[in-house]
């Protein structure tokens, strides 16, 4: 053993807990890749009522106006949010457990409210323009204010939480130059990189 390696440790140690003290690390890369999942499940059911039996990838020229319509689509999506954020609680807890940490602690607490800001106010963003019949931004606007979020509640997430807040901010650009995409880039985003994001971080921390 060289005379270097117990302060390595020491070291080692100390880094560990002042990132857990930073950052919430119970969060599971599996809840991600189910979150995709029920997004990609969602936007399935959401093609059958706008699109179908048109391609899905078919560029729609006119905007939704059908309000049972609108509301058959914040349902899904407001049902998609609830699925994750209850998987995500549910598997944080579990990995909080089989760590010896509490779920609910002040890392924890901060990242809400850093998580919260952005998408409240995403949300009633959204909810404004869809009052006054801006049905096509929709999409965009979710993509873009969810980005946010993840870049504000970084600090406290892994690290490579930063970088799929960009691909979702970059792709809710997209969106908003092409909205007649909208239902193909909000799967894109909530779904297909949701499942890239989770796979990558269930092999590289929860393994």
């Amino acid at each position: 053993m060289s005379q270097n390696e117990p302060y390595q440790k020491d070291l080692e140690s100390i880094r560990q807990m002042m990132e857990r003290s930073v950052k919430f690390l119970s969060l599971s890369g599996l809840s991600g890749i189910l979150a995709g999942v029920y997004a990609l499940a969602g936007a399935c059911v959401a093609y059958y009522i706008v699109h179908f039996p048109l391609s899905p990838i078919d560029y729609r020229q006119e905007s939704i106006q059908d309000k049972d319509v609108i509301i058959k689509l914040l349902s899904i999506a407001v049902a998609v949010l609830a699925l994750s954020l209850f998987t995500g609680y549910w598997l944080a807890t579990r990995k909080a457990k089989a760590q010896g940490v509490k779920v609910w602690n002040t890392t924890s607490k901060r990242l809400v409210f850093n998580l919260a800001i952005p998408l409240v106010t995403g949300a009633l963003f959204i909810l404004i323009l869809l009052w006054h019949g801006h049905y096509g931004v929709a999409a965009p606007a979710c993509l873009v204010f969810y980005g946010l979020a993840l870049l504000n509640a970084s600090a406290n997430l892994f690290d490579e939480v930063r970088y799929l807040g960009y691909c979702e901010i970059v792709l809710g650009l997209v969106c908003a130059l092409l909205p007649g995409y909208g239902l193909f880039f909000w799967a894109t985003g909530f779904g297909v990189l949701h499942i890239l994001y989770g796979a990558l971080m269930y092999k590289k921390y929860d393994r």
